[in-house]
């Protein structure tokens, strides 16, 4: 994955070529390598062949962001996508991942929010599978395997999912879950965790582990 240069590869999903040129420029200065990709369209399939340590991704104009980072991400997986946002829903802004820039930015917030986005994923990495019985969970690479079947979750889906394993036997309200997984202020009602667990049990089948803990909220069993 990564290249001779000191900090690895940088994949910029740029459509503004004044903007992507001081980004490479920045970002060259501090050892790493730069591919831009203008065409957002694009971006997936340059992920795929450059196979970069960390994509900035400008959805600012595009049409359907939370699709656009989704597929990004399954591309570039395990490596980290920072979401580069002009303001937004913050409900659609949890879709985005954890890692985010909002325009407008200076170059050196940019340097600084890869550095961040390639420290976390090296922890993630670490950290190693969540396991609940047959159920394992790799944050590094997001996915998650039951059995010998790779389940495929959503974004949301897979954070909601990662907080209960890495809090295992802890009861949780929907408010505390909302709060974790959604952000503060998200928005979102107690509906929404419900319908987000209920999709969860349908696809991890009879062997999951999330149970209600009735008049409370959520617990997962491990």
């Amino acid at each position: 994955m990564s290249t001779d240069g000191g900090g690895g590869l940088v994949l910029v999903v740029e459509h503004d070529p004044a903007v992507a040129e001081l980004q490479r420029r920045y970002l060259a200065r501090e050892g790493f390598d730069v591919e831009i990709e203008p065409d957002p369209a694009r971006a997936p399939a340059a992920a795929v062949r450059g196979r970069p340590d960390v994509v900035v991704l400008d959805l600012s104009t595009s049409a359907l962001p939370a699709d656009l980072y989704r597929r990004v991400s399954e591309a570039a997986r395990p490596a980290p996508v920072i979401a580069v946002t002009g303001p937004m829903d913050p409900a659609l802004g949890r879709a985005l991942g954890e890692h985010r820039v909002d325009r407008p930015f200076g170059p050196r917030v940019l340097v600084g929010a890869v550095a961040e986005a390639l420290r976390s994923g090296t922890a993630a990495e670490a950290q190693g599978p969540l396991r609940a019985g047959a159920l394992a969970l790799d944050p590094g690479s997001r996915t998650a395997v039951t059995g010998d079947h790779r389940v495929t979750l959503t974004v949301t889906e897979f954070d909601l999912l990662e907080f209960l394993m890495g809090n295992p036997g802890r009861v949780y309200t929907r408010e505390q879950l909302l709060d974790a997984v959604w952000g503060p202020g998200a928005g979102a009602g107690s509906r929404t965790v419900d319908v987000h667990v209920a999709q969860l049990r349908a696809k991890l089948g009879e062997g999951n582990p999330i149970r209600t803990v009735r008049g409370v909220g959520y617990v997962l069993d491990a």
